[in-house]
């Protein structure tokens, strides 16, 4: 690791003397063999006295059993639910808004199947929130499948109940099916997050599956008080599901329009259906990631990276889409921003700029968990299906997983950087002017060997080979070694010419002229 601290670090001109090819120049192997040879004076597992333990593998079991179902404390469970269960309050607006998508969704599919033959499935599919500041009051209505009142018992009074979940497995057997529809919920206690913001939450619904079309609705209402509600007919109600919260004080807030229009671009504005607070559209980027990228134009890409990053006059200077479908699902969207990095964004803790969305709704806005720090620079969307979440759906789980994509997304990276180094030299190399500090990072702290060779690939040096302004790389200045050559000769100086008149390149060159010195500039 020293070795590599002095190629990349402001450290005194020395020279390498390796045994091996110059493209085992990062093996750890290598750097760390004479360490190995010393001893530590901590104890040993032999060195330590007798062990004590209680435990033993007597137990037998004897006698009849029986199975007892596992009992809950109804009231207990739903503030669990309800109010422990999200770090942050308004993720209710993303639940509702997720769980009025899966009803669109569900019509979507059971019209194009031919099971729902209500003649009002003709409708526009959307999404309507309504706010009213001075009684605080927030509504949200959509035109989706609706449910009949035994429905609204199954999934409103069923803790932990998922109608979404339910229909998926319904199709069980019908791999397309499943792949056709868009459903979102998976837990069947996101409804329950409303509980943080209400005193009162009050569900009128309608299904679409009803034949009559003097159908009464059905009326959902509770408090969430002692872990009861109340349900009944009602008149007067559109197919679909309207959610009538009556927000308490502490929470008057998101009664407000331009606080909900602020929690629904950050959290559901790539949804597919159509989204309207107080009769204006919020939802109108598309999810650039999801489309055939040979379909996305310059202009569209530049205008989601804007949006990424806040910034209207900033555009990518390299972007990078992956997608795969095994043995995961996954849609990768990044951005090289055509800035310069300031010294704030340099910095080691500063966020990660991309943001994690499981099916086009957003579940953490910076993560460092899919990509490794010293990527920090770049801006995107990480999209995936099949990514593990908590039952918040607010942190991941399955770390190997998570793992498994970092180095994924990672290695492709580094691929379609050296991809753009053959193809655009110049352009690459102003990339590393600007952003070849965090590749070095990389060099030094990245753990997996394999990584490391790929980053050391990258990085370019100017050389006394190759006149001033020209760069190498580390396999083209083996390809150059002299015939018996078995080191790699670099000097560490803040320019060029400062490098050429230093004592140490006169040394070395008074031992062999003709030999090769690469310059790291710092």
């Amino acid at each position: 690791m020293s070795t590599l601290c002095r190629i990349l670090g402001r450290f005194p001109p020395v020279y390498l003397n390796f045994k091996q090819d110059a493209r085992t120049l990062c093996n750890p192997k290598l750097l760390r063999q004479e360490s190995l040879s010393y001893s530590t004076n901590f104890k040993t597992v032999e060195d330590e006295g007798p062990k004590h333990t209680i435990i033993d593998d007597n137990e037998r079991s004897c006698g009849p059993k029986i199975k007892v179902g596992f009992q809950a404390e109804t009231q207990k469970l739903l503030d669990i639910v309800a109010k422990s269960l999200y770090s942050d309050k308004e993720v209710f607006v993303r639940e509702l808004i997720s769980n009025a998508s899966d009803a669109i969704e569900r019509l979507r599919f059971q019209r194009l199947s031919g099971q729902v033959s209500f003649s009002l499935s003709d409708e526009p599919l959307e999404i309507h929130i309504r706010t009213d500041e001075a009684k605080k009051i927030l509504v949200i209505q959509d035109t989706g499948i609706g449910m009949s009142k035994t429905e609204l018992e199954k999934n409103l009074g069923t803790i932990a109940h998922s109608g979404s979940r339910e229909f998926v497995s319904s199709m069980t057997g019908n791999k397309d099916s499943q792949k056709s529809v868009d459903i979102i919920g998976q837990f069947g206690v996101g409804f329950y997050a409303c509980f943080m913001v209400a005193d009162k939450v009050d569900v009128y619904s309608r299904s679409r599956r009803d034949t009559n079309p003097q159908e009464v609705g059905s009326h959902w209402s509770s408090s969430g008080l002692n872990g009861e509600y109340e349900i009944g007919d009602a008149e007067n109600v559109n197919p679909g599901t309207k959610i009538v919260l009556q927000l308490k004080d502490s929470a008057s807030e998101f009664s407000k329009e331009d606080v909900l229009e602020r929690i629904l671009r950050k959290y559901s504005n790539f949804v597919s259906t159509p989204i309207y607070l107080n009769g204006r559209r919020i939802n109108v980027i598309e999810p650039v990631w999801t489309k055939n990228q040979s379909e996305v134009s310059d202009e569209e890409h530049n205008s989601f990276y804007q949006y990424l990053c806040g910034n209207k006059y900033d555009s990518p200077r390299y972007t990078f889409a992956y997608k795969t479908d095994a043995p995961i699902n996954l849609r990768v969207l990044l951005y090289v921003p055509n800035w310069k990095p300031s010294i704030f964004d340099m910095a080691r803790d500063s966020d990660n700029g991309v943001a994690l969305y499981s099916r086009k709704v957003m579940i953490m806005n910076r993560t460092e968990v899919l990509l490794p720090k010293w990527l920090r620079f770049l801006r995107g969307v990480v999209d995936s299906e099949d990514i593990p979440l908590n039952l918040s759906r607010e942190l991941l789980q399955d770390n190997s997983l998570i793992r498994r994509i970092n180095r994924l997304v990672t290695v492709r990276f580094l691929k379609f950087l050296s991809q753009q180094a053959s193809r655009e030299t110049d352009k690459f190399i102003s990339f590393l002017d600007d952003y070849g500090v965090y590749l070095k990072e990389g060099l030094v702290i990245e753990g997996d060997q394999e990584l490391r060779e790929e980053i050391a690939k990258l990085l370019r040096w100017e050389s006394t080979a190759l006149p001033p302004g020209q760069t190498t790389c580390l396999d083209e200045y083996a390809d150059r070694m002299h015939s018996g050559q078995r080191n790699i000769y670099f000097l560490s100086s803040p320019n060029r010419q400062l490098a050429e008149s230093s004592p140490y390149l006169e040394a070395v060159r008074k031992k062999d002229p003709d030999i090769e010195v690469s310059t790291v500039l710092y």
